[in-house]
């Protein structure tokens, strides 16, 4: 049986930053507690992603932490990650599964409950469930969903749902009572002149708030 998503995902990123690179951050991040890294990266062509996704795997087998790749299945089959998060136009569920196999974490995006309900009919192990509040990190055109429609989201999946968008170490009280599996960050790390300690507030955060019984 797969263990569920981390409850800490950080998103790395080098478009909000210039001072880290996506190793770096993993490894930072994961210093201060992330237990999920899932690589992002939208301008590099394929021999680059490969090489960076080896090493940022390199880097997550050593620490114990969780690997995935945003939208890119072939990457993540290229350094055997530990699955992929597929965006709401990239591909389907059901294709990444046929591509990955049984055996890989494979979760998607959603903004409202119907989506977030397709995900799960369609087989995703958890669904990343956001913006949450205003985020500088991705431009959206919708506003943000807010507190009450997250919790009505991880009140009514049965797979885990990780917030994500504009979570900082001061609202994760607020969003870890929603009931949520886990918290996903960008700029909150990334952004950081510390990303370690910023990992490490918000993974602090998240544990010494959570009433829901989850495993750290």
């Amino acid at each position: 049986m797969k263990s569920p998503p981390g409850r800490l995902m950080v998103v790395t990123d080098e478009s909000t930053q210039s001072s880290f690179s996506h190793e770096q951050i993993a490894k930072m991040a994961i210093a201060g507690g992330a237990d999920m890294i899932q690589f992002r990266d939208k301008h590099r062509p394929a021999s680059e992603l490969v090489r960076i996704a080896a090493s940022i795997r390199e880097i997550c087998t050593r620490t114990g932490a969780r690997f995935i790749v945003n939208d890119r299945v072939d990457v993540a089959m290229a350094v055997n990650a530990d699955g992929v998060h597929v965006g709401q136009r990239d591909i389907p569920v059901e294709a990444a599964r046929r591509l990955l196999g049984p055996d890989k974490l494979i979760g998607g995006s959603a903004s409202t409950l119907e989506a977030a309900m397709a995900l799960q009919n369609d087989g995703a192990d958890y669904v990343g469930f956001g913006h949450v509040f205003n985020t500088e990190s991705k431009i959206k055109g919708y506003p943000p969903v807010g507190l009450n429609v997250l919790e009505r989201v991880a009140r009514e999946l049965t797979i885990p749902v990780i917030a994500i968008g504009g979570i900082s170490a001061a609202s994760v009280e607020s969003v870890v009572a929603t009931g949520v599996h886990g918290i996903a960050v960008i700029s909150a790390v990334c952004a950081s002149g510390d990303p370690t300690a910023a990992a490490a507030e918000i993974k602090g955060a998240i544990l010494s708030h959570d009433t829901t019984g989850h495993q750290s």
